[in-house]
């Protein structure tokens, strides 16, 4: 059984600037090194780690992926969380992380 740990941040949604670009929200970086160190070894296929996510009153499940650029992991927001809770491009969200 795995164990599940929450983590709670607040991160300025961002939108990558290929055309069409996923948003974003970036995790604190000393978070994600704790993360990676205790969990790397959930980390499937190019640093992709399952996760549950609350922003708002949505609650769902998806993956962070770890970059390697930024150094820490990022969490889609798809466009239906976008919509029902009104997250424009440079909000701070309020995030809850269930791992």
């Amino acid at each position: 059984m795995l164990i599940t740990i929450q983590y709670e941040f607040e991160a300025i949604m961002w939108q990558h600037p290929s055309p069409g670009g996923w948003y974003f929200v970036s995790l604190p970086q000393v978070m994600a090194e704790e993360i990676r160190s205790l969990l790397k070894s959930r980390e499937e296929a190019w640093g992709r780690m399952r996760a549950k996510v609350k922003m708002g009153n949505s609650e769902w499940e998806t993956a962070l992926w770890y970059d390697t650029k930024q150094h820490t992991y990022l969490l889609p927001i798809k466009a239906q969380i976008r919509k029902k809770e009104l997250f424009k491009v440079n909000d701070r969200i309020k995030t809850k992380l269930y791992l």
